[in-house]
């Protein structure tokens, strides 16, 4: 913990999300997302204070339309309606309450959900890979969003995701950091033209070495056009347990570490309260290494082979401290004193391939089927097959190659389609939620299997792993 007693934030400006302040000399932020559906408005008021309890500053709500945000409206109000009988007791836990969490609404593919959105919540999440294609567009929708939030004093986060850059974009730069670069720089160069500065940024990918490379050019982009705004960190479709721990720790602790990071998320396939205790040790080990508030409880408890004899903190911190050797200071790094603990964290940093990985996503209201359940089905169904065929590989076009390495598939499990196909684009095999009890699996970025029964898709998947094994 010595190494960063002298940490030092990167200096931003503020933007206002409710009554919580975020950047500048605020305290790093910890947030999460609801995984119920944003229609159920008993379960939602319930999960959101749970997720207060545990120490969030925001909860943020998937809002796929006009329905959802008459639904957010609701949640709102119950939660200031119930605070003396839920926030207020939070008040000694949680000093930026004062009342209430601000809400946060996730908005993909509709403008209109977004302007109405605007009105009734805190902080609005846009993403530019589906807000609109072209640049005409995108300028006169975005002006009248900003406009809206003027009026309502609402914060709006431009965040971007790997998996679902425009196809301008695409067209433009690949699927490149320079391209999500430019899709996020795109709507802050119209919201500083309009005199908006209530804005909080993020560039999220499940891959840690493109997540951190390319906030860091984000970073640098911002700099030499004088913006200093606030940034969200996070790693998307971390997965769950010690393997989702560990690879968000890498990822997260190597920017917080370079002094980047103003509110931070640990998306995981739990509960959302889960995600909370996580975060909240990462940012006190840089920002307050000696402080007592928080003890060893990361729930659930990191376990496994990997990290024997370590506390659950210790397994986070090494994981963090070597994501900053290896993808900011881009210097080799290992952990002689536990193998299979550096491998993990190799693993995590795209170093090395030694096991299986499962990429999964969190879940959240646009996933319908039930994701932990099926990620532990799943990691259960391959339990005996940990390594494949030694003939058996795919090429970069998804077709069989003869290899003589043994082979650890990457299988990526998604809620829905909104980044799924994209943010699996390296996975070797997909599982990603179709609609209502439906699923479509893939090999590689080729739909294989589409809009299968969800009761058959494991089995199904199994089916083509082994069948491609046997190919092979």
């Amino acid at each position: 913990m010595a190494k960063f007693a002298n940490y030092t934030r990167r200096k931003t400006s503020t933007t206002h999300v409710g009554n919580l302040c975020i950047g500048s000399d605020y305290p790093i932020r910890i947030q999460s997302m609801a995984n119920t559906s944003t229609n159920d408005i008993e379960a939602s008021v319930a999960q959101t204070l749970r997720v207060a309890q545990a120490g969030a500053d925001l909860f943020r709500f998937t809002t796929q339309g006009i329905k959802e945000v008459e639904s957010l409206a609701k949640i709102h109000s119950q939660l200031s309606t119930n605070k003396l009988d839920g926030f207020s007791q939070l008040s000694t836990l949680n000093s930026t309450l004062s009342g209430r969490m601000p809400l946060v609404a996730d908005i993909h593919f509709r403008s209109d959900v977004a302007d109405a959105a605007a009105a009734v919540v805190e902080k609005v999440r846009i993403n530019p890979g589906n807000y609109a294609n072209d640049p005409a567009t995108i300028r006169e929708r975005f002006t009248h969003l900003i406009y809206i939030c003027k009026e309502h004093h609402t914060a709006l986060r431009i965040g971007v995701n790997h998996g679902s850059l425009s196809k301008r974009m695409m067209d433009l730069y690949g699927d490149t950091p320079k391209g999500m670069v430019e899709s996020a720089m795109e709507f802050l160069r119209i919201a500083v033209e309009e005199d908006f500065h209530d804005i909080v940024l993020s560039i999220k990918a499940s891959n840690t070495a493109i997540m951190v490379e390319t906030v860091l050019l984000l970073v640098e982009t911002m700099d030499k056009e004088n913006m200093h705004f606030p940034l969200h960190l996070g790693v998307t479709e971390a997965g769950e347990g010690q393997d989702g721990r560990i690879k968000s720790a890498v990822g997260i602790g190597a920017l917080l570490a370079a002094g980047i990071g103003d509110t931070i998320r640990v998306s995981l396939s739990e509960e959302p309260e889960a995600e909370v205790p996580v975060a909240k040790a990462l940012v006190d080990y840089f920002t307050n290494p000696n402080s007592p508030r928080y003890t060893d409880n990361i729930t659930p408890p990191l376990s496994g082979e990997a990290g024997k004899g370590l506390s659950h903190l210790e397994k986070l911190y090494i994981a963090a401290e070597a994501g900053y050797t290896m993808l900011v200071k881009h210097e080799d790094w290992s952990y002689p004193e536990d193998e299979a603990l550096q491998n993990d964290i190799l693993q995590a940093a795209g170093k090395l391939r030694y096991k299986t990985e499962f990429v999964s996503c969190p879940g959240c209201g646009r996933t319908m089927f039930d994701l932990q359940k099926t990620v532990h089905d799943i990691k259960e169904a391959l339990s005996a097959q940990r390594s494949f065929s030694t003939k058996c590989g795919l090429s970069a076009e998804g077709g069989l190659t003869a290899q003589s390495a043994v082979f650890y598939p990457k299988i990526a499990i998604m809620g829905c389609i909104v980044n799924g196909p994209g943010e699996m684009a390296d996975a070797d095999y997909g599982y990603v939620g179709a609609g209502k009890d439906r699923v479509s699996l893939y090999r590689k970025k080729e739909c294989v299997l589409k809009n299968i029964p969800q009761e058959e898709a494991v089995a199904k998947l199994i089916e083509l792993i082994d069948a491609d094994r046997q190919r092979g």
